[in-house]
């Protein structure tokens, strides 16, 4: 399981982080359509430009999940959308949001005479549970607390891979070859004797399905702990410290990187990953640094901690581990507390 960054500002778009969108993308299964096909959560103004220096095709864009209707997290969504017309896709693309997401892309296709060549299939949050969205992926929605309604994306792997028990196989008397092939792959096999092998009789368990939660903007991290304790990373917004939230107020309602650290510790989730800045932290040596927010949330969270940059790359392997990888897009170091 992978995902990149495409934007980490919150409300506008800063010199070195963009607003918000996410792309994702499931590597495990190994099959051609698994390997290809990627999902985007949130398009802010812009998402397009910056897909454009990566490898994500628009042709390849499976569903698109929007969080809430705030603009820097939907704002870049029609222009995408033309653009994807424009490469002359033709799949359908899947539209995953709050209620209003249709009538906001049927008014901008109708007033601008946009015309797609490819259908689109929406899909109301709220009706999104038993929904297959996904070949590989059960996708989950839960409840957020913001000034408008907002939700949180959970990722899970729909199918892990299995091995084959040849201890067993090798004393039931089936010799290697295309017998334990086909099992391997989930095919039933008749022997020669008249035996009839199920694969799921010769299979050892399986590993634990990768989960991975998306927040939106969330002025309460704690709605995710349940949600987040089988998970292994929590993607959430820390859009101020809190010494700058209590300046600015509860308006807002966003979290501070204690709010966001505070709950991931509760939930007991082993990766967390920071996102949704306000501009007014630095990258650099200014003040107030984007360190401060690390800083934070190291007070009282004590799993892999990372600040999200535009452009990082992240993998999340079979075992758990999650490492980032640097952009050559990028001018910066990622942040990350060791």
């Amino acid at each position: 399981m992978e995902f990149q960054f495409l934007g980490t500002s919150s409300g506008t778009p800063s010199r070195s982080r963009n607003v918000t969108a996410l792309a994702l993308a499931l590597r495990s299964l190994g099959a051609s359509r698994a390997a290809r096909h990627w999902s985007l959560v949130d398009c802010g103004e812009g998402t397009q430009h910056r897909i454009l220096r990566t490898p994500w095709s628009l042709n390849d864009l499976a569903a698109i999940f929007i969080t809430h209707m705030h603009g820097d997290h939907c704002y870049g969504l029609p222009g995408l959308l033309a653009s994807a017309g424009m490469m002359n896709r033709t799949a359908s693309l899947t539209l995953v949001g709050p209620a209003p997401l249709r009538p906001f892309i049927e008014g901008v296709m109708a007033t601008t005479e946009l015309g797609l060549p490819f259908p689109i299939e929406f899909v109301n949050v709220t009706e999104l549970e038993g929904v297959e969205v996904l070949p590989d992926l059960v996708v989950r929605a839960t409840a957020l607390s913001h000034r408008m309604p907002c939700w949180a994306y959970s990722f899970t792997e729909r199918q892990v891979e299995r091995k084959l028990d040849t201890a067993r196989l090798e004393a039931g008397g089936v010799a290697r070859g295309e017998a334990w092939g086909a099992l391997q792959h989930g095919r039933e096999v008749v022997l020669a004797d008249g035996r009839v092998l199920r694969p799921q009789d010769w299979l050892l368990p399986g590993r634990k399905p990768r989960k991975l939660i998306v927040g939106g903007d969330n002025d309460r991290p704690d709605l995710l702990i349940e949600e987040a304790r089988d998970a292994e990373v929590l993607i959430h917004e820390a859009t101020y410290t809190e010494a700058v939230l209590q300046k600015v107020g509860p308006g807002p309602q966003h979290s501070s990187a204690r709010m966001t650290a505070s709950a991931a510790a509760a939930a007991g989730v082993p990766n967390l990953v920071l996102t949704h800045f306000s501009p007014r932290y630095q990258d650099g040596e200014g003040s107030p640094s984007i360190r401060e927010v690390e800083e934070e949330a190291r007070e009282v969270y004590g799993g892999e901690l990372f600040l999200a940059r535009d452009f990082d790359r992240f993998e999340l392997d079979r075992d758990g581990l999650l490492t980032s990888r640097r952009s050559r897009f990028r001018e910066n170091d990622v942040y990350k507390s060791s």
